[in-house]
């Protein structure tokens, strides 16, 4: 028994799944905090009589890792259900790119991070990874919220938000690695090239040699849909993915968001260069872009994260609900119910998607010195009774609204269901301004069909 701990937090009385290597399961847990970091994991009763400045009973809960949100673009929460059931190449051209251009500033990029920090925090996400425009304005509202962020500086060859001189998306980018590189702990800045059709060969090679200069992640979208694949054919002579292997641009410190459009050859390029992938199967759904062969990915051994993508294409960023979508998504495009486990999916959720943007050793698992970022699920609901197994009880049955506490850092940011660190009802009448602004002069979309 351990006499006498002292903790700044005790978590206690719940099932923990660690999402350690051996994929432990405590009953009865307890987890312990100190300075943000967890000092023990193990039973209740392994304890005596310890100390702690906060006790957080849960009562019977899953405690688990919080969860990783490998691919986001977070201001785009303003322009959820702005343009749906359209192409992706349509959705962007026509809509979103338009819609950028008119309404995002500092001011308005800030409420939209704000919201949808607060959306994820909710719903059990601790970290996401982000790739956007005015990412200074963002990387300054996920420090407000709480959460913690791999935030990349969007770059394309074409005017953009923040950067109406396409010449100087470089130079824009070098100087938020600098002002943030080391600048705060909870804020990793990355940058994030949109993809191969909006950025020319040289600015993908400036960017990664940035990226490598400051040893930050360098995002992508790659093999997205089939017209990025034909496009790259009759541009380049090549697949996206050869094309950025033949590059130099795939290392461990790349992630590759989407991936649908990926062969065999691909997949063995992915994994012998180390390269992570980001799967956003609910976006890719929507878009109408593919399948993507997840279990293949997984089994070449390439990590593996989930993401949500943006609210414009998804609507949501609910991490519980493309866990059940990427189970159920490979059984019935393999028509193999066992192709996709829980606890495999439950992984790329956390200690897998953590290793997709390069900070396994730092969160992704509830182990002694790792930071103490962990929620707590609420299982006294009728959808989640009973619970015989808890990783299909997660992935299958939880929702993002069962999520009941949220600890980043060891700070809790969410308690019994309640944001700690914004006002939320504040955020939500600033939104709602925001928005009306843009239902007035946009407009409702066309259906294809129909225009």
């Amino acid at each position: 028994m351990i006499s006498m701990e002292y903790f700044d937090l005790l978590i206690q009385n719940g099932t923990i799944l660690t999402m350690d290597k051996k994929m432990s399961r405590i009953e009865a847990g307890a987890v312990g905090i100190r300075s943000g970091r967890i000092v023990f994991v193990g039973k209740k009763s392994d304890l005596s009589a310890p100390l702690a400045d906060q006790i957080l009973d849960v009562s019977g809960g899953i405690i688990l890792p919080g969860l990783v949100n490998s691919h986001t673009h977070l201001p785009m929460s303003l322009f959820r259900g702005l343009a749906d059931d359209l192409p992706l190449e349509t959705w962007l051209t026509e809509y979103i790119f338009p819609a950028e251009r008119a309404y995002l500033n500092p001011e308005t990029v800030r409420i939209g991070t704000l919201l949808s920090c607060s959306e994820m925090l909710l719903s059990g996400t601790t970290t996401c990874c982000d790739g956007y425009f005015f990412e200074d304005v963002v990387a300054e509202a996920v420090m407000e919220t709480g959460m913690r962020g791999i935030l990349g500086q969007g770059i394309i060859n074409h005017p953009a938000p923040g950067v109406p001189d396409p010449k100087k998306n470089i130079l824009t980018a070098e100087a938020f690695l600098k002002k943030w590189k080391d600048r705060h702990p909870a804020i990793f800045p990355s940058l994030f090239c949109h993809s191969v059709y909006t950025c020319s060969p040289e600015t993908l090679k400036s960017a990664k040699a940035l990226t490598r200069k400051y040893d930050a992640l360098f995002q992508i979208h790659a093999a997205e849909t089939r017209v990025e694949a034909d496009f790259c054919r009759s541009t380049y002579q090549t697949t996206p993915v050869r094309f950025l292997n033949k590059m130099g641009i795939l290392d461990s410190r790349t992630l590759l968001v989407h991936a649908i459009w990926v062969d065999d050859e691909e997949i063995a390029y992915i994994a012998e260069k180390k390269t992570t992938v980001a799967h956003t199967p609910e976006s890719n759904m929507k878009l109408g872009s593919g399948i993507a062969p997840v279990a293949k990915l997984v089994s070449a051994g390439i990590p593996m994260g989930l993401g949500t993508d943006g609210c414009a294409s998804n609507n949501d960023l609910d991490l519980f609900s493309e866990m059940d979508t990427t189970a159920k998504l490979q059984k019935v495009a393999s028509l193999d119910p066992g192709i996709l486990d829980a606890a495999t999916v439950l992984r790329m959720a956390t200690i897998d998607g953590a290793k997709a943007v390069g900070l396994e050793d730092f969160i992704g698992s509830i182990e002694t010195g790792k930071a103490a970022d962990i929620i707590v699920v609420d299982t006294k609901k009728p959808r989640l009774t009973p619970a015989y197994d808890p990783f299909s009880l997660l992935v299958y049955s939880a929702c993002g609204a069962d999520v009941r506490d949220v600890i980043v850092s060891g700070k809790l940011v969410v308690r019994d269901g309640r944001l700690q660190t914004l006002d939320l009802s504040g955020l939500l009448t600033e939104t709602e301004k925001i928005c009306e602004k843009i239902r007035k002069s946009f407009g409702k979309p066309i259906p294809p069909q129909t225009r």
